[in-house]
Order: structure tokens, then C-alpha cells, then sequence
């Protein structure tokens, strides 16, 4: 599977992209799962729910079914945060992996990136950014893209080279 980065600062408009990305690579007959790092806690489950009371009791795991969607969550209890390449070993079949999060890991990225929010480029720091995508005419030596044409940056993930 291939695995691609969607990175930029925070509102640059990455989610945006990845919504609109998504149906693109759907459209072409793949399918595509997504892992969203988030650098702060957050919870999928609410006071009060059956799910969320076996984990205020203690569960490390609670899966979740009914005919439409499952979901598994994982309390770490104090232990560390899985790595990427651990957490890309839990994804069923795909035949590709966006990535939102995880800026230093050393995945292709293609930076999100508008000079209009005030924000430094990643890019210039980052080895593993390998294109741009922004609304903007900026100097890069790095392929530019349309930020708001996502055929064109799909186009470019796909046609991107995996690793030899």
C-alpha cells in the first residue's frame, strides 16, 4: 500500500484537502484509509455510554459493532504512543494510506501550506515534504500545486514513486 502525508500548520486547510482527496482516489477504484494523529487527547466516546463506562473501569480494549461501523479503542494506560509503522500494521488491505499528523515521520508529504495565515513553510525544514500544495504563488523548489484542484494533487500522489 502506498502511504502519503497530508502536513501544514494547524488551519491550513489539511482536512479540507483529505475530503476532497478521498472521493478522487475513490472515484479511481481505490480504496484509501486514513490515520489522523492528534497532538492533543480527545475521546469518540461519551459520559454515560456502555462503551465509555468499561473504559472508566478499566478495559484496555473495547470494540464497538452494529451493522454499519466498528470501531476499537485502545486506552494506552500510561504506556507509549504507538508508532506509525504499528499502526499502519493495523489497517485492513488499502490501497492507500493518507496521513494527517505525524510531520517528522519519514513518509512523502505534501505540505498544506498558505502564506496568508502567517506561518513558515515546512518545507525547508522538512526532508520529507516533497511537494506543495497553496493558493498562492510562492518560491519553492519543490513541485507546486493547485491546492484547490484535488485531481491535480491526487494525480500527484498517485503518479509519486513508492520506496525502491
Amino acid at each position: 500500500m502506498k502511504v502519503f502525508g497530508i502536513a501544514g500548520w494547524s488551519g491550513s486547510g489539511k482536512t479540507t484537502l483529505l475530503e476532497k482527496l478521498i472521493p478522487e482516489f475513490t472515484r479511481r477504484g481505490l480504496r484509501v484509509s486514513v490515520i489522523k494523529h492528534a497532538h492533543h487527547g480527545f475521546d469518540l466516546d461519551r459520559p454515560g455510554k456502555d462503551s465509555f463506562r468499561h473504559r472508566e473501569a478499566g478495559a484496555t480494549q473495547v470494540l464497538m459493532l452494529s451493522g454499519e461501523r466498528w470501531v476499537l479503542m485502545h486506552e494506552l494506560r500510561g504506556r507509549a504512543e504507538p508508532t506509525l509503522e504499528e499502526q499502519l500494521a493495523l489497517l485492513a488491505p488499502c490501497d492507500i494510506v493518507l496521513i494527517e499528523g505525524y510531520k517528522a515521520a519519514a513518509v512523502p508529504k505534501v505540505e498544506v501550506h498558505r502564506p496568508s495565515h502567517g506561518k513558515p513553510p515546512l518545507w525547508p525544514e522538512n526532508p520529507h515534504v516533497v511537494a506543495v500544495a497553496t493558493d498562492a504563488d510562492i518560491d519553492c523548489p519543490l513541485p507546486r500545486l493547485p491546492l484547490n484542484d484535488a485531481a491535480a494533487v491526487a494525480a500527484f500522489i498517485i503518479d509519486f514513486p513508492d520506496k525502491p
